[in-house]
């Protein structure tokens, strides 16, 4: 039992290791990944274990401070959450140190399709700026945005987050965009374009003057309108003088 207890909770002196994925943590079913665990100290003992499962996937027995476990051929059912703990000699038996942080890997050959949104909004001002984010679900990837009409992409980056932003002068920004997004590295791995976002010019401007003319032609109306009214009276009233009276 307390050998069960030290193995589920282990001491603060044993700190949790590093978990990372080579070339990504992304990678197409058949594909190959390698997935690194690097300890803040000397080890002989590795352990890969993937969540959901009380046994390790893979074990390493190495004395220095990196593992690598080698995932070949890869199937989506290899998909999912990792972490990894290392063991040093004189440790009690059973005993791991704390787990590194998740690492999730994705075997797919499409990435999610992302979104893409204006900041601060889709209508931009004469002379102000827009910015369009292009969000995806994973960090570390390149992203590109596209204009209709223009077969080149309007910007390119890479971003460490899972959002990419693409900054565009309000003078030459409307027009209609989408981005996608892929893999930093081959084998790329490619996202479905986004749903096209329309960037329009604010009209503000010329709509007050339309409704200025409205308004100013609405009221000659209705100075038209008196007028006639006023005419058809004097003349109706005119026809009705009998004419015994007429001189």
């Amino acid at each position: 039992m307390i050998l069960l207890l030290l193995a589920l909770f282990p001491p603060a002196s044993y700190p949790k290791p590093w978990l990372g994925a080579h070339p990504a943590a992304i990678v197409t079913p058949g594909g190959n990944v390698t997935l690194s665990c690097r300890a803040p100290q000397p080890a002989w003992r590795f352990a890969l274990f993937k969540s959901g499962r009380i046994i390790p996937v893979l074990y390493r027995g190495v004395s220095m401070e990196l593992a690598e476990f080698f995932l070949e051929a890869v199937t989506p059912a290899q998909g999912g959450s990792y972490h990894c703990c290392y063991r040093r000699l004189g440790w009690g038996l059973g005993v791991w140190s704390h787990p590194s942080d998740t690492l999730e890997l994705l075997v797919t050959d499409e990435l999610p399709r992302p979104s893409l949104v204006a900041l601060p909004g889709p209508v931009v001002a004469p002379g102000a700026n827009v910015s369009l984010r292009c969000a995806g679900r994973l960090g570390g990837m390149s992203f590109a945005l596209y204009r209709v009409g223009e077969a080149a992409p309007v910007q390119y980056r890479r971003s460490a987050q899972p959002w990419a932003d693409f900054p565009l002068r309000g003078a030459r920004a409307p027009g209609t965009y989408s981005c996608y997004y892929h893999t930093p590295s081959s084998p790329y791995v490619l996202s479905q374009r986004s749903e096209p976002l329309v960037i329009s010019a604010d009209g503000s401007g010329s709509l007050d003057y339309t409704r200025g003319n409205l308004v100013r032609l609405g009221l000659a109306g209705l100075v038209l309108l008196s007028l006639g009214t006023l005419v058809f009276l004097d003349w109706h009233s005119r026809s009705r003088i009998p004419c015994s009276v007429r001189p």
